[in-house]
């Protein structure tokens, strides 16, 4: 784990040790299903290849656009789901990220110049969809000097001039050693939701995601919260890489000590042989298991499932997250 004197992570540390005598109430996830070497996948996580008309439309449009799609470069198995339903997760700032994380199918490299265009065609491609609800992620681009904020910056204003009644969901990167500047750009801009992930527990950072540290998204997360409340925050971990339960309990707790409203809980899927190995099949019934202890430790909204994606049905989630939100300061002011 990271060394830092911050209180966040004193705190963390604290409830991790705490974890080892806490005995929940709610039913422990049942053991997951080991695999053996480039196992077949179980049948809940099998989806079919993607077919029908309004997929081939949103493709046509991404390409038409020049747009570039997370569905599409990470391999996501609900590209098929989403497409159909005209649901895309534009990723900005190109195709090509500067890391090398172990879970992810993005190629790396030297990423292009960015592309002046992008933001008024993301708007435009929107507005011909129809969306109410937009998610917008990018590659990480350690190469500029701002790590791409600006970009963002850009993007919302562009969604807000041509689409201002969509909600706006952004997926960050860590910004790495200047996120602080970063967060308060894309902040100032006021997106709905703002969401990273911390992807997985602190123990596995060294080989499924060496160019991040987990207290530095933690961080992030936190100060979106600190600079303006108002906005929703998000992250998401994958499962089946290797952690065991109490570390998910930690990062669960970890994510409530930053005042994040909603996480994401997904099956990590081995993109090719070269990426990290699947350690086993977290089944749908420990999945739900998990669900029922994050949401009593306090989050507005958990997804929980073997292919829950930080964008899968994100609109309606953020509908449902923000009707909790409501409800619990009507609840509040009715204590007053």
């Amino acid at each position: 784990m990271c060394r830092t004197k911050s209180g966040l992570a004193r705190a963390a540390r604290h409830r991790y040790l705490g974890h080892m005598n806490d005995i929940s109430p709610i039913p422990t996830p049942e053991k997951p299903v080991n695999t053996p070497e480039r196992a077949r996948k179980p049948d809940w996580i099998r989806v079919k290849a993607p077919t029908s008309k309004g997929y081939n439309e949103t493709r046509q449009l991404m390409r038409s656009k020049g747009l570039a799609t997370v569905c599409e470069e990470a391999a996501c198995p609900n590209i098929g789901e989403c497409w159909t339903k005209k649901h895309a997760t534009v990723m900005i700032l190109g195709d090509v990220c500067t890391r090398a994380c172990a879970f992810c199918n993005v190629k790396t490299g030297m990423p292009r110049k960015v592309d002046v265009n992008e933001p008024q065609n993301l708007a435009d491609a929107c507005a011909e969809m129809g969306l109410e609800h937009i998610v917008i992620t990018s590659v990480d681009r350690d190469d500029l000097p701002d790590g791409g904020a600006s970009q963002f910056v850009k993007v919302i204003q562009a969604l807000r001039r041509t689409t201002p009644n969509t909600t706006i969901e952004i997926l960050t990167p860590d910004f790495r050693n200047k996120h602080e500047r970063a967060v308060e750009m894309i902040v100032a801009a006021r997106p709905d939701v703002y969401n990273h992930n911390l992807e997985t527990v602190p123990r596995l950072y060294p080989t499924i995601r060496p160019g991040a540290r987990y207290y530095a998204s933690l961080r992030l997360l936190e100060s979106v919260k600190k600079l303006d409340p108002s906005i929703f925050t998000k992250s998401g971990i994958m499962l089946g890489l290797g952690e065991e339960r109490l570390e998910v309990h930690q990062v669960m707790d970890d994510m409530r000590s930053a005042d994040i409203d909603f996480l994401t809980m997904g099956q990590y899927l081995q993109p090719t042989p070269k990426h990290a190995k699947v350690m086993e099949f977290v089944t749908p019934a420990a999945f739900n298991a998990y669900a029922a202890i994050a949401r009593a430790k306090g989050f507005l909204q958990v997804a929980s499932s073997p292919l829950t994606r930080s964008s899968y049905h994100a609109g309606k989630d953020f509908a449902e997250m923000k009707a909790a939100r409501d409800a619990k300061l009507a609840k509040a002011a009715a204590k007053v």
